[in-house]
């Protein structure tokens, strides 16, 4: 069955850009993207880097090419490779014949890769065009698997590298029937399963808490017609291949461990007992009266468990490493097997949709009130973290390919506590876009739709509707932000706290008040909207209108600023920034 693809080649579109920005005078070194590479046909620098005559045939640099052409063939989507431009831009051409190379190529690779070569001419320079789609199987070079990330060639284990492959295909392994059926079920998973739901209180989790054992699992679609448990069902209630949970509680860096939860199981089991570890473990924190809350932990519960449960169900489960739990002070560091998949990654993780790597898995926890149905929990664990003043989950893919988790918790933070509390409508307290907004202002003074959009994570009409929304709340009955004085019209509108609001806040805030860090606030401003006024300073940081103006004088005497024109006279005068927003 052959298929055929709707629209132009995305690949042939890259290489189709990536020439034409050469041709314009680009370097190479500035415009590579992840599938198209551009490099000069190694071996042909002399002693003191002079280009040497080409040749048809150059076998150290067929040995090079195969590494590279191997290494894009196992990166999704494959990719190419543009032979004959310096990484400076300069034109150095390659003789190599199209069909030696090919044919080099496949040898180097064990027979496993045939790259299509092609020779392109830029103006007077030959080039060769190296191109490969993605291979089926992990092709070795040298023995190694490696593929791309951003523009490096790293090495690949061949489990995550066929769990990509296998996920990229759109097959969900955790649908598929497993070696185990009803009666392998073990009842304390059953049991856990149940807690979780009665806990979770709405009317159909707690029916489906009174349901049989052999229900419950039917109806969490774990199980197929003639009681084969699928993957998903096998890895809930009977057993992890291997340890799918560590879990090692220190009370301060480098110490000794205090507790450690390591085992196989059922996952529901493992997650319950790390569940259990790490809420004995996360310190109660008695909150000064005047708050509702009374009592909070030093981790959000919720934030914990989400993370705990998100390195469960979205890590790659062909790899036998485990994810790994850090509980050390009040910091937790949740870090699973497996890579961002599906275009996610930190840029947009909040508001992605849900790309589950094992979507019956995923529905199965969601159905037990352990993971979020509509998404991957990132979001509510953002809210819990900011609602108390932390700083929202640090989330990054480290190497391996794993993901990192990091909730930094400790005291809340009363002001944050309290401006919460004054807010309305009371929704503010779960409003993320709210929070994120909060946050940014109270460290960084003002905030735009430019600024927003990636704090937020969200295209920049959604994000101005978002602004408008916030800009509609209120604390005891004044504006929580309002837009920033002095913004000329027809220019894009800006924001501050209020007045009342950075009151209530007045510790986060006194970081704007510091001179050094009110000039580089400043700039910050000047350099993104592309002037500054002395309405505009006095009004971002407080400061009369004369100071404000000499701040201005000062900047322009130290080379940051220039006036906006020469007579510096008249009405709306303002600075202009010298050095672009690094």
């Amino acid at each position: 069955m052959t298929y055929r693809l709707l629209g132009p080649d995305p690949l042939e579109s890259q290489i189709d850009a990536v020439l034409r920005q050469i041709a314009a005078g680009s370097a190479p070194r500035d415009i590579e993207v992840a599938q198209v590479d551009v490099k000069e046909e190694p071996g042909r620098r002399g002693a003191g880097g002079a280009i040497q005559p080409g040749s048809q045939e150059n076998e150290a640099a067929a040995r090079y090419l195969a590494g590279d052409m191997a290494c894009l063939a196992n990166t999704p989507g494959g990719g190419a490779l543009i032979l004959g431009i310096a990484d400076d831009g300069t034109r150095i051409g390659t003789d190599l014949d199209p069909d030696w190379l090919r044919h080099r190529v496949w040898e180097l690779t064990e027979g496993r890769l045939t790259a299509d070569v092609r020779v392109v001419e830029l103006d007077s320079t030959r080039l060769l065009v190296l191109v490969t789609h993605e291979a089926i199987e992990p092709i070795r070079h040298e023995g190694r698997i490696k593929w791309r990330v951003d523009d490096h060639c790293v090495e690949v284990d061949p489990t995550t590298w066929h769990s990509g492959k296998l996920q990229r295909s759109g097959v969900d392994w955790s649908a598929q029937p497993s070696g185990h059926t009803l009666m392998d079920v073990n009842p304390v998973a059953i049991e856990i399963a149940r807690r979780y739901l009665r806990a979770a209180g709405d009317e159909a989790a707690q029916d489906l808490a009174e349901a049989t054992g052999e229900d419950l699992v039917r109806r969490l679609n774990v199980v197929a017609g003639d009681g084969t448990l699928t993957n998903a069902g096998s890895l809930l209630f009977v057993g992890s291949p291997s340890i799918g949970l560590d879990y090692i509680r220190r009370d301060v860096p480098g110490g000794d461990s205090t507790n450690r939860v390591r085992g196989g199981g059922p996952l529901l089991e493992q997650v319950w007992n790390v569940d259990q570890a790490s809420q004995a473990a996360d310190r109660v924190v008695h909150v000064a009266g005047g708050f509702a809350h009374g009592q909070l932990r030093a981790l959000s519960p919720r934030a914990v468990r989400e993370a705990i449960v998100n390195g469960s169900v979205h890590r790659d489960w062909a790899s036998p490493q485990p994810t790994t739990i850090e509980h050390i002070g009040d910091t937790l560091i949740v870090t699973s097997p497996g890579g961002f998949i599906g275009g996610i990654d930190p840029s947009n993780i909040i508001t992605h949709p849900a790309v589950p790597r094992y979507r019956s898995l995923a529905e199965a926890m969601a159905a037990l009130r352990l993971a979020e149905r509509e998404g991957i929990g990132i979001d509510r664990m953002v809210r819990d973290m900011l609602s108390v003043g932390h700083q929202g989950p640090e989330i990054t893919e480290v190497a391996g390919p794993y993901v990192r988790v990091a909730l930094i918790g400790g005291d809340p933070d009363q002001e944050i506590l309290a401006l919460i509390a004054a807010a309305q409508p009371p929704e503010v307290a779960s409003d993320v876009d709210a929070l994120l907004v909060i946050e940014h202002l109270s460290l960084h003074g003002w905030i735009d739709v430019d600024r927003a959009a990636p704090v937020l994570q969200r295209p920049p009409a959604e994000t101005a509707a978002a602004l408008a929304r916030i800009a509609e709340m209120r604390v005891n009955g004044d504006p929580l932000i309002t837009p920033l004085d002095g913004v000329p019209a027809g220019h894009p509108p800006a924001y501050r706290l209020s007045d009342p609001a950075q009151a209530i806040l007045a510790t986060r805030t006194a970081a704007s008040r510091v001179p050094d860090r009110r000039r580089e606030m400043v700039l910050a401003w000047a350099r993104a909207r592309g002037r500054v006024s002395t309405t505009e300073v006095s009004d971002l940081t407080g400061l009369s209108v004369p100071s404000s103006g000499a701040l201005l004088t000062a900047l322009e005497e130290d080379g940051h600023l220039a006036p906006g024109r020469e007579t510096r006279l008249g009405r709306g005068f303002f600075y202009i920034p010298v050095d672009v927003d690094p």
